[in-house]
C-alpha cells in the first residue's frame, strides 16, 4: 500500500483565506488536503475527523503550524498519540517538528511540557491571588444580583411581551443571569 502525505489546513473564521496554507502543504507534497474554516478550540471538527479516519500506517500528516491542528496542548498530545497508534507521523512546518524522527518526538514532548508548565504556573498564581484577596477580606466571584429586580425580570420574561434585551434595559439584570435562572427552571430566585 502506498504511503500518503496528507495535509490539514484550518482557519478560524469563514472570511479568512486558506490559500497560503494550501500552497505550503502542496509544496511539501501533500497529495490530499483536508481543509476547514472553524475555530481550533473545538475538538470535534468534521474535516479533522475525516482526515483521522482516512489515515493508514505509514502516512504523514503535514500542517503549516501546530496551532492549525489544535489550540490546547492536551488536544495536540491526544492527536499525536492517536497518530502514533495508527503508525502515522506528524510534520509541522512552522515549528520544524517531524514526529517520525527521535529529535522531532523529543521537541514535541518538550514543547508540550513547557506549555503545560506555563498553564500550571498561571493557575497557581491565580489561586495565590485569590487566597491573598480573601485574606484581605475580599470575596471575589460574581456580584450578587438584586433579587427584587431578578423577580421582576423573570415576570417580564414570562409575559412574553418583551425581548431579553428590553428586559435587561428595564431591570438591569444581565441576559446571562436571566438565562441562567431560566435554564435551571427557576421561576423565582
Amino acid at each position: 500500500m502506498k504511503h500518503q502525505k496528507i495535509g490539514y489546513a484550518r482557519v478560524s473564521t469563514a472570511d479568512q483565506n486558506l490559500e497560503r496554507q494550501l500552497d505550503m502543504l502542496r509544496q511539501q507534497g501533500a497529495e490530499i488536503v483536508f481543509q476547514e474554516k472553524m475555530t481550533g478550540a473545538r475538538r470535534d471538527r468534521p474535516e479533522l475527523n475525516r482526515m483521522l479516519s482516512h489515515l493508514a500506517p505509514g502516512d504523514t500528516v503535514i500542517v503549516e503550524s501546530l496551532s492549525r491542528l489544535g489550540r490546547s496542548t492536551k488536544d495536540l498530545m491526544e492527536l499525536v498519540e492517536l497518530m502514533e497508534k495508527k503508525e502515522v507521523q506528524l510534520v509541522s512546518l512552522k515549528e520544524q517538528i517531524d514526529t517520525g524522527t527521535p529529535t522531532g518526538r523529543l521537541l514535541f514532548t518538550l514543547m508540550s511540557a513547557l506549555a503545560q508548565f506555563e498553564r500550571d504556573v498561571i493557575a497557581e498564581r491565580t489561586r495565590e491571588g485569590l487566597r491573598a484577596a480573601r485574606a484581605r477580606g475580599r470575596k471575589g466571584g460574581r456580584p450578587r444580583c438584586d433579587q427584587r429586580k431578578l423577580r421582576q425580570a423573570l415576570k417580564l420574561y414570562e409575559t412574553g411581551q418583551h425581548t431579553v434585551t428590553e428586559i435587561e434595559e428595564l431591570t438591569g439584570i444581565k441576559k446571562a443571569t436571566l438565562y441562567r435562572y431560566l435554564s435551571k427552571g427557576q421561576s423565582s430566585p
